[in-house]
């Protein structure tokens, strides 16, 4: 019944505030030493607690240095962090950092703010995952639709995210996202337990001689999101 998924879905919510002011914000404060292992951690218990659990297929590349991936919602990354230790620099958009918990949580995690409304915005971006690769040493996530959709296709990738990759010739690997906006739906905000499933494509390092590189990383996965839809009934 609707009814009973619209309290899972503000159960989910309270959930995920809760936990990143009563316990991740401060950890990462206490303990900055090991704030991938505590964002691993308080995710997976985030997870759980909202009733969602994690399939995976394929392989994380620990040598990538950039990760793509569609987006639904915040539980697009509450399982990628759950799901693996790899001390991710997430791209977010520069409103965020000044929100009251999220804020506190981006930058403590020392994540990447994206001013979308300056045109300054894509050369600091670049020096931000330059930076990211060869002074932290830390993977960037980054959602090249540059916002959430509830639609099942997706929407036109953002040539910021070409740019990048192709001027830091990045190592960059796809991840295809299924199942998150059952387990919450920010759009019509409805949860629901069940499994998000992340399948990681082969990574390859980025060549700005292939001028199509870009739409065929969008093409191929848009295919494995219309695959799952039709083979396992399960929507972006």
């Amino acid at each position: 019944m609707k009814i009973f998924a619209t309290i899972r879905f503000y159960w989910g919510a309270f959930i995920i505030s809760f936990n990143t002011a009563v316990f991740m914000i401060p950890a990462l404060m206490l303990f900055g030493k090991y704030k991938s292992t505590i964002v691993h951690h308080i995710n997976r218990m985030t997870l759980f607690m909202m009733g969602g659990k994690l399939a995976q297929e394929g392989t994380m590349d620990s040598s990538a240095d950039m990760f793509v991936m569609n987006h639904q919602g915040i539980v697009d990354i509450i399982g990628l962090e759950a799901l693996q230790n790899n001390h991710l620099r997430w791209v977010a958009k520069k409103e965020l950092f000044d929100a009251l918990w999220f804020g506190n949580l981006l930058r403590h995690g020392e994540m990447i703010s994206l001013d979308r409304g300056n045109k300054a915005g894509l050369i600091k971006l670049i020096k931000d995952v330059k930076e990211s690769k060869e002074v932290y040493h830390r993977p960037v996530a980054i959602f090249p639709e540059g916002t959430r959709t509830d639609k099942q296709p997706l929407l036109s990738f953002k040539q910021g995210t070409k740019v990048i990759a192709e001027k830091l010739e990045l190592k960059v690997q796809p991840i295809v996202i299924t199942g998150s906006k059952w387990v919450l739906n920010e759009h019509v905000r409805t949860g629901h337990s069940g499994t998000l499933k992340y399948k990681f494509l082969p990574s390859f390092t980025v060549n700005s001689d292939d001028k199509e590189w870009f739409n065929t990383l969008r093409e191929d996965m848009q295919k494995v999101i219309d695959d799952e839809f039709t083979n396992n009934h399960c929507s972006r």
